[in-house]
């Protein structure tokens, strides 16, 4: 009696042991994972920290453009931005990748409206030229000449490099340029452009 009445009084003691280090290996886990998690989001925003380093470096070392080369290479990029946004609408498979081109296709012509309206209240006023650059026309090339997935991943990637692009004329002309409604254009495009730039790295990560 004495024997079994032992041996039936470990069971609950075993079970509780059982459950404390069933606990301790959760919380453990638990631990494990917000640390990782912790880690991976220093990691990346060191990385953010390094790319806006870079960025503002690179700008720094931009030479400021005239109003004329300002209102001719942001006349390029609308004028760019809008023809790969209407390939997208026939090539692309992806429905973000859809919805991202529609959302060019229309910031990009209110833009082109704008900027023809600072160029032309400025004084001297300007006539911004919009015929692609060769590279961009390479670019448009290669589009055309691709559908479904390859195309999405290649107008992504493009879309990125462009709005980078964008982002640094638009940010030294804001911070450098002539007093005037070009560079009032450019103060008000830049948090639009940032905002393009964020949504095209997120399909970019998606795409790749």
């Amino acid at each position: 009696m004495t024997h079994r009445w032992k041996t039936g009084a470990s069971l609950p003691l075993l079970g509780l042991a059982l459950f404390t280090l069933a606990n301790c290996n959760g919380r453990e886990n638990e631990e494990n994972n917000s640390t990782v998690s912790s880690a991976g989001n220093a990691m990346e925003n060191m990385a953010t920290a390094a790319g806006n380093a870079i960025e503002n470096t690179g700008q720094a070392m931009m030479t400021t453009p005239t109003a004329q080369e300002f209102a001719d290479q942001a006349a390029k990029s609308d004028a760019f931005e809008i023809a790969a946004a209407k390939l997208a609408a026939t090539n692309a498979t992806s429905a973000q990748v859809k919805d991202f081109a529609r959302m060019m296709l229309a910031a990009h012509t209110e833009s082109t409206t704008k900027l023809k309206a600072a160029a032309s209240s400025s004084s001297p006023a300007v006539s911004p030229s919009a015929e692609l650059t060769g590279d961009q026309q390479d670019d448009l090339t290669e589009l055309r000449g691709m559908k479904g997935a390859a195309f999405d991943e290649e107008y992504i990637d493009g879309q990125v490099d462009a709005h980078e692009d964008a982002l640094a004329l638009m940010r030294k002309y804001a911070a450098d340029g002539a007093e005037g409604p070009l560079k009032s254009a450019a103060r008000e495009m830049v948090p639009i452009i940032e905002q393009h730039l964020t949504r095209a790295r997120e399909l970019d990560k998606t795409s790749g």
